[in-house]
């Protein structure tokens, strides 16, 4: 017999405004850190008990979720009058991991330039490792959870509806897990900026001149006896190859300086603003090098009716 089995069953109290979960029944599986989470709960929580919190998160069971540094209190609604309060504890990082974990993840240019982009590195988990401490939670005594409902054991369906909920605000703010491990997205960013300036700053130790070997004289042949070869190519550029594609991360200047002190427009986000230039920029100067599909489409069609048409007679 089940544990909430000893409690006569009935349904929960409809709510207005509950929050619904929005992830289809397929799975938490649209991005990787969401899944890894979903992952971590079903490993600690009871299956049984994470169907029914599943049921409460799809029916909108949840009145708000709210996410600080170590800890999530909620609110939510069952069979009673009285909504059940909910509170989930993971322990932040210290300070002195927190700077660990900054260091590693500086010294991988793909990561500060993800982050610094708003971005979750699909690897970040191993600057994690490398300072010897978990992103997600591994084990029972990383989560804390605690319920106002009579449900005895722990965690509850309550507690389990708030955990996958907790997955789905991850999905739409992956910084989210940084605050609740301890740092805010803005102090990961300023932590980050101060490493990589620092670390650009310090320039490298003085080296010994060396001679350079005087460079080979060439003769060079007058351009009125190449003119047959002239545009002929070396064989040293059998090897020579050009790729037009878009940067990894765009509006890197402004994604790492940030908004310059005289932006006062609070209704336009700067970042956003550039954002959307960068990517425009790049696209415009991809459809001039490579020629835009709409351009392909138009030429074709110009051949096809050159070919289909027939020469007039006199």
């Amino acid at each position: 017999m089940s544990d909430w089995e000893w409690y006569p069953k009935s349904a929960p109290r409809r709510v207005a405004n509950g929050i619904k979960s929005q992830i289809p029944r397929g799975g938490y599986d649209r991005t990787w850190w969401t899944k890894k989470w979903i992952e971590a709960i079903e490993r600690l929580v009871d299956a049984g008990r994470l169907e029914r919190g599943r049921s409460y998160a799809r029916t909108g069971q949840v009145l708000n979720i709210d996410i600080a540094p170590g800890r999530v209190d909620s609110r939510v609604q069952g069979s009673r009058s009285r909504p059940y309060a909910v509170l989930i504890e993971i322990e932040p990082l210290s300070e002195i991991e927190w700077k660990c974990v900054a260091n590693a993840m500086a010294t991988k240019a793909i990561f500060a330039a993800k982050l610094l982009s708003g971005e979750m590195p699909q690897n970040i988990e191993d600057a994690f490792e490398a300072a010897k401490v978990s992103l997600f939670p591994k084990y029972s005594k990383d989560l804390k959870t605690d319920c106002s409902c009579p449900d005895w054991s722990n965690p509850c369906k309550h507690i389990a509806a708030v955990t996958y909920l907790i997955g789905e605000q991850f999905e739409s703010d992956p910084f989210l897990l940084f605050r609740l491990r301890g740092k805010s997205k803005e102090e990961i960013i300023n932590m980050l900026r101060m490493r990589r300036t620092s670390s650009e700053l310090v320039s490298p130790p003085p080296r010994r001149r060396e001679r350079k070997p005087k460079a080979p004289v060439y003769r060079v042949e007058p351009l009125e006896q190449c003119l047959d070869r002239f545009w002929d190519s070396s064989d040293s550029f059998d090897d020579f190859e050009v790729k037009l594609e878009p940067p990894p991360v765009d509006a890197v200047p402004i994604k790492r300086l940030g908004a310059p002190g005289f932006w006062r427009d609070n209704r336009t986000d700067l970042l956003t603003l550039f954002s959307t230039g960068y990517k425009a920029v790049t696209q415009a100067s991809l459809n001039a090098a490579l020629g835009s599909r709409d351009d392909q489409a138009d030429n074709h069609s110009q051949q096809s009716r050159a070919s289909n048409r027939k020469p007039r007679s006199n």
